[in-house]
């Protein structure tokens, strides 16, 4: 995550050989556009927008056609297919672009761009759940937590054993309950969303829901899934993937964090000091978000 300056284009991407750049939560203030570039950056002048990990998709499969572009078969990635924000200039297609809300600092809108995005289409894969669990509460996690309080929900987060320090930060964020991965909620939830990347966790998360339940697994990869007795998913229990997000729900998200308000909570680092931040996250030595800024 970082903030960085843009140079927006509109057209076919020309994908480099590695190596990459990475970075895949931009928000960046546009320095300048290509002919043809009529989106929310067009026109330059100092207007931010932010850069998801949705970095562009060919637009003529039967998944962009059906409105499910995250499932592209030829869409590239920031910071993994496209060059990211680990820089002090970044080039980025105009249309994958976002607008940001002037209520937003350029490091507290960087964790909206992939850990609030990728969080809400898991909310959404959720339904009208009004008891979710999350499994592992970190960038994600504390973004959704704010939108599920504000909506009514009932929040339980689930940390390491003994993460004191997270379940109290989940505790302020609007959980009203807190405890460690394999402990059981006070009642049966009717969603979970596990965003850590353990597969343990699922067969654990569908001990908690209650019947026709959902469990969502929000990241890219995940360790092995254990066998799990039947008996568990019986009931029209489901377990369902996200992958990655459409610009829809990147319009819906960044329209909704300013009315709740959503506040990232970010731990920032230079540019110099990307290592120390991922030794850091691995740690645990931070809650919310790290950006980095160039």
């Amino acid at each position: 995550m970082c903030r960085t300056d843009l140079h927006l284009f509109d057209g076919e991407v020309d994908v480099p050989d590695p190596p990459r750049i990475f970075g895949h939560m931009i928000v960046g203030t546009v320095e300048s556009t290509g002919e043809g570039a009529d989106g929310p950056g067009a026109g330059g002048g100092e207007r931010r927008v932010g850069v998801p990990w949705l970095g562009w998709t060919d637009g003529t499969c039967e998944y962009c056609l059906s409105g499910r572009e995250n499932l592209c078969p030829n869409a590239l990635f920031t910071g993994r297919d496209i060059d990211g924000g680990y820089a002090e200039y970044t080039v980025a297609d105009e249309r994958y672009c976002l607008p940001i809300s002037e209520s937003y600092s350029d490091v507290q809108a960087a964790p909206l761009m992939c850990a609030g995005l990728i969080g809400y289409r898991a909310l959404r894969m959720c339904g009208d759940a009004r008891c979710v669990g999350f499994y592992g509460f970190g960038d994600s996690a504390h973004i959704l937590a704010q939108v599920c309080a504000w909506q009514g929900r009932r929040v339980y987060a689930f940390t390491r054993a003994g993460d004191e320090t997270t379940q109290d930060f989940a505790r302020e964020l609007g959980a009203v309950w807190a405890g460690g991965s394999e402990d059981a909620p006070p009642e049966p939830l009717d969603a979970a969303i596990i965003f850590a990347p353990v597969g343990p966790l699922v067969p654990l998360a569908l001990r908690a829901l209650a019947p026709g339940g959902t469990v969502v697994c929000a990241g890219i990869h995940m360790s092995d899934i254990p066998s799990f007795p039947y008996s568990i998913l019986w009931q029209e229990r489901a377990v369902r993937s996200v992958a990655n997000l459409t610009r829809l729900d990147g319009e819906e998200m960044l329209a909704l964090g300013p009315q709740v308000p959503v506040k990232t909570r970010v731990s920032t680092y230079a540019l110099e000091d990307a290592n120390r931040a991922l030794e850091d996250l691995r740690a645990g030595r931070f809650t919310g978000a790290a950006v980095i800024v160039p």
